[in-house]
């Protein structure tokens, strides 16, 4: 090697930093949210030289360089220095070096000499898996998204409707004429912009996108906290896709894991020869469920880091909202354990004290810093006040998933309806409850995957008796009140569990059932949106009132869904069976002509087109402790929805 090429590898500046004394202030705290303008690698020009900053938290590493192709992967020549303020941040400047370069950083800990290579845990670009390096990049885009940024308050706001379309980009559609490849995000924009608009859908909710090794997580095993998997293009191609969506009126809610991480040698763990990011204790820093590795949400780097990377997405990405996944996982020590493997906390109890409070200054961090979005808990157990601000000892979510309904509601659609007389109280259970949290229905990708079947081959009965069932389904989940999502593929009714591997079966919509299935959940879309009585007060009893939740015999219920003001009611009506009821009596608040806006029998839907000819003319007939009643015909399993007039006494 000449010596001007060995001067030029060598070429590493130590006075160019990003980082303040503030800076490094903050991160220590565990309070300075956005890490990912200072650490990692970010393109700077010092000196009329350009080149890249590089900076990394090690503060256990003896030694710590970086390398890539620029200089042909060797550990020694292009040393970071370590800071003098005991930050435990090695950071430097290397000339030359441009975006598109991979890199990593080699890490001598200082016990026990060990040695490895890690990927940069703030980079904004990962190579494409299998590949393992990080690759310096710029973030630079124009967004064209500034009206719905201006506005989006009115989208995402709990008094409007969330119906949400759960979007897995690698299967929603792929092009089987070229080996069955992934559609990048450029390609998939008109797509599914198309889809979720015809659909009604009010947003989409992407499973994560942040960088993964084993794409049969899902993403949900994450290594690139702030960059988006290459599988499917740049970060500015998935800025493409979140900016198409948000200037065709769509929102974007993003899957995001704070809980654990993935075992990969070139990620978090052991990051500089100790347990950095996760407790050393295996009893508390790894999860036997999953095989992954547990945050030390106690640490205030980590936090920072986390926390960071929340921001990072709806600050560089302009995401609408994040789902925090596993949140049960993270609040219980004990959670996936037996007796004896995990640690009581320092009262005694399984109550995970540390990750409490990351989730609560996490949800007060997010809110303060964008109160215009919406933080949405998986949360599976009866934790009190998920979604209650934490100033009244809540965790701070904006929603929380309804897990139970989801459970219940298909545990009672999977029986066949000559025994759910006997499972009445596992349909209405779920309103008992319902307005103890700001609830989100989920009918997600976990219901249709691992042998669980999916949602049509759930339904009982023949055929037509299936479909019906799905779409009463869909009836009696848009009728609840909650928010509501749904997982692709569902809205068709899709034979086949769901499998990342291959596209969702497009060519399904050849056939009537389907298609019925599809023009029903766009009609309850745009039914859902256009009437307040449906999504204004989802979260408080003044917006549902029983008509009748008494009839397990006949296996009907019956309720109004108000709005915010008095003639914003509607009466949805659902006969659990495949027995048609005629003249069945139906209590109701105010006499006048009582409109049927929509039946799942329709035979545009695949049903039997049973009904009532328009509506119904209420009667001064009491019923239901009311003082005017409808006679109705209920068709087979089916929903029905009435608005009466307004101004009707």
């Amino acid at each position: 090697m000449s010596d001007s090429m060995l001067k030029r590898e060598n070429d590493v500046r130590y006075d160019v930093t990003l980082l303040t004394d503030e800076d490094i202030y903050l991160f220590k705290q565990g309070t300075h949210f956005k890490l990912y303008e200072k650490l990692g690698s970010h393109g700077v020009k010092s000196d009329g030289t350009e080149g890249t900053y590089f900076a990394v938290w090690a503060p256990n590493a003896e030694h710590v360089s970086v390398m890539g192709d620029f200089n042909r992967w060797n550990t020694q020549s292009h040393s970071l220095k370590a800071r003098e303020d005991s930050s435990g941040i090695w950071e430097g400047f290397v000339s030359g070096v441009a975006p598109g370069a991979p890199y990593k950083y080699h890490i001598v800990s200082r016990y026990g000499r060990y040695s490895v290579d890690k990927g940069d845990p703030y980079s904004f670009r990962w190579e494409s898996p299998p590949r393992t390096a990080s690759v310096v990049w710029d973030l630079g885009y124009t967004w064209g998204d500034d009206a719905w940024m201006k506005n989006r308050r009115d989208a995402n706001g709990l008094d409007r409707p969330l119906a949400i379309y759960e979007v897995h980009l690698g299967s929603w559609r792929r092009v089987p004429e070229e080996g069955n490849r992934f559609l990048t995000y450029r390609e998939m924009a008109p797509y599914l912009i198309d889809y979720v608009k015809e659909s009604g859908f009010t947003h989409v909710e992407f499973l994560p996108v942040m960088e993964h090794p084993f794409y049969g997580s899902w993403g949900y095993e994450t290594t690139g906290y702030f960059a988006p998997t290459a599988r499917y293009g740049t970060p500015q191609d998935l800025m493409y896709l979140i900016d198409s969506l948000h200037r065709n009126g769509i929102g974007v809610i993003l899957d995001w894991v704070p809980s654990h991480f993935p075992d990969n040698e070139y990620g978090l763990i052991y990051f500089d020869g100790t347990h950095l990011y996760e407790h050393a204790d295996p009893r508390q820093g790894f999860q036997p469920e999953w095989k992954s590795y547990i945050f030390n949400h106690s640490r205030s780097e980590v936090a920072a880091f986390l926390i960071s990377s929340a921001f990072f997405w709806l600050d560089r990405y302009h995401a609408d909202g994040l789902r925090v996944d596993a949140v049960a996982s993270m609040l219980y020590l004990d959670y996936g354990r037996k007796a004896g493997e995990w640690i009581p906390n320092k009262h005694g109890g399984r109550e995970n004290l540390e990750a409490i409070a990351f989730i609560k200054n996490f949800n007060e961090a997010v809110y303060r810093e964008f109160p215009d979005v919406q933080t949405i808990a998986e949360e599976s157990t009866a934790w009190p006040m998920v979604s209650r601000p934490t100033y009244v000892g809540g965790l701070g979510f904006g929603l929380k998933w309804n897990m139970g309904w989801m459970h219940d509601a298909l545990a009672y659609f999977s029986q066949d309806p000559i025994y759910r007389k006997y499972r009445h109280d596992q349909l209405t259970f779920s309103i008992w409850y319902a307005f103890s949290e700001n609830f989100l229905l989920p009918l997600s990708h976990d219901e249709v995957v691992f042998g669980k079947g999916s949602l049509i081959r759930r339904m009982p009965g023949d055929d037509w008796q299936k479909f019906a069932n799905l779409r009463l389904l869909f009836g009696y989940m848009y009728g609840h009140p909650g928010k509501k999502l749904l997982f692709m593929g569902d809205e068709f009714g899709q034979w086949d569990e769901w499998y990342h591997e291959k596209s969702l079966d497009w060519h399904l919509l050849e056939y009537p059932y389907h298609q019925g299935a599809q023009r029903w959940v766009k009609d309850l879309n745009h039914l859902y949106r256009t009437e307040p009585a449906l999504h204004e007060i989802d979260f408080s009893p003044d917006g549902f009132e029983w008509i009748d939740f008494r009839d397990g015999d006949s296996s009907v219920i019956s309720f109004m869904r108000r709005g915010k003001t008095t003639d914003d009611r509607l009466l949805a009506v659902f006969n659990f069976t495949p027995v048609p009821r005629k003249n069945y009596r139906i209590g109701v608040p105010r006499g006048g002509f009582w409109t049927e806006i929509l039946n799942s029998d329709a035979k545009l839907y695949g049903g039997s087109g049973q009904g009532n000819l328009g509506g119904a003319e209420a009667a001064p007939i009491a019923f239901h402790g009311r003082y005017h009643s409808l006679s109705l015909t209920l068709p087979p399993l089916a929903v029905l929805f009435f608005k009466s007039e307004a101004g009707q006494a």
